[in-house]
């Protein structure tokens, strides 16, 4: 299933930009149907997704924004198109800077309608890595909304961005 821009390429593309070591341990915050756990697992890390509704025994169900998971305990993080719609962006960062080991990664591609420095660096991440890929989400989303399978939220008035970042935890 192809739930955000560019699909398992994406996530493909995000695990090479991080160059993680084999079996590092990630968390995929908002996994859904657990096609990116399925992916990571295949390529070789510990991975494990959770999500309010998940679509497969690969995904725990639970709430990314409190998850109950113990801190300090992944690699990286790993979020696509989910941080947004959760309606807690900085709450979202926080969780996933507690889960993380020191010097962790996050992996995210979102919506943004704010500076994605100015949100990681407030939730205690340094940003290593920023890619615009707005045209691409927006294509995405105009093809989502044809197939009437586009997620329905509320969308803040402003500038808005489609981004890839890895951020570390400081």
């Amino acid at each position: 299933m192809n739930r955000h821009p560019g699909g398992i390429e994406h996530t493909r593309r995000m695990l090479e930009a991080a160059a993680l070591p084999n079996g590092a341990r990630i968390l995929d915050m908002g996994a859904g149907d657990g096609e990116a756990v399925a992916l990571m697992q295949s390529l070789g890390y510990e991975a494990k997704g959770i999500d309010l509704a998940p679509l497969s025994d690969l995904v725990q169900q639970g709430d990314f924004l409190c998850s109950g998971l113990p801190g300090e305990q992944f690699d990286a993080v790993i979020s696509q198109c989910a941080f947004f719609v959760s309606g807690d962006v900085p709450k979202a960062l926080g969780e996933a800077h507690r889960l993380l080991k020191k010097d962790g990664l996050l992996l995210l591609s979102d919506v943004f309608f704010e500076d994605p420095a100015f949100l990681l660096q407030g939730a205690g991440f340094e940003l290593l890595c920023q890619e615009d890929l707005t045209p691409q989400w927006r294509e995405y989303y105009l093809e989502a909304l044809w197939r009437e399978d586009a997620v329905s939220c509320c969308i803040p008035r402003g500038e808005c961005s489609y981004r890839f970042i890895i951020g570390r935890k400081c």
